[in-house]
């Protein structure tokens, strides 16, 4: 018995599929790595400031690594972008979970996009996309996660809160991202500072909903209307 409890974990490492999730495993964490290091490297230095020998030092990997994993720099950086993207989604929503009104919580979406320079670093990536094809498709996964998230992270805030939303939860999500893109990348063009950018995006969204007690003081307002009218006829 006590024979098989040794050699059992030792022909265990030996498995294929367990050495198949092993090396699963170790590639995954290299990508990470890889990610970590090139991100701040292209937001400081763009594109063609940065090299691939930079990134590998930086992550401590070796260049061929980088080939191996990523094939281009070019799909790096677009897979840089794509992910500081998300990563921002996810702190925004996070930014607007203690809203209590449909203002404020535009307004906490807005700061916390503002505040950052991924949407920017997109797109760029939109930009390098429009040359290369070939990186679509991960521009266009990382675009519907970002609206499917958006769109259930601000249906679930309406629930939470009863609000009244204007517009479909996907709707909602779209536009506020491309009200983002677009108010940003001019921002940038003409250096305004987030605080600008933040009031401009919150000009151009207007109001994303009606709160509970908005919606029972406009129920009021066209009761009294109504009734008004009624009496006026009769």
């Amino acid at each position: 018995m006590a024979e098989k409890s040794v050699h059992g974990p030792l022909e265990a490492a030996g498995d294929p599929k367990h050495a198949a999730r092993a090396t699963r495993s170790a590639g995954r964490k290299m990508r990470s790595l890889l990610l970590d290091a090139a991100s701040p490297l292209f937001r400081e230095r763009g594109l063609s400031g940065t090299a691939i020998t930079d990134i590998a030092a930086a992550a401590d990997a070796f260049p061929s690594q980088i080939t191996y994993y990523f094939r281009t720099k070019e799909a790096l950086f677009v897979e840089c972008a794509c992910r500081e993207l998300l990563y921002l989604a996810r702190a925004t929503e996070q930014a607007a979970l203690k809203a209590r009104t449909p203002r404020d919580y535009t307004r906490a979406l807005a700061e916390t996009v503002t505040a950052s320079d991924s949407v920017a670093f997109f797109a760029e990536a939109l930009t390098l996309t429009r040359r290369r094809q070939d990186l679509a498709p991960l521009v266009e996964r990382t675009i519907e996660r970002l609206h499917g998230e958006g769109a259930r992270a601000y249906a679930s805030q309406v629930a939470r809160h009863g609000w009244r939303s204007l517009r479909a939860p996907d709707e909602s999500s779209r536009r506020f991202w491309a009200v983002a893109i677009g108010v940003i990348l001019e921002g940038y063009a003409m250096g305004r500072s987030p605080d600008e950018l933040c009031a401009e995006m919150l000009r151009v969204l207007g109001e994303q909903a009606k709160s509970a007690s908005d919606a029972a003081r406009l129920r009021l307002v066209d009761e009294r209307d109504a009734s008004g009218s009624s009496n006026e006829e009769g």
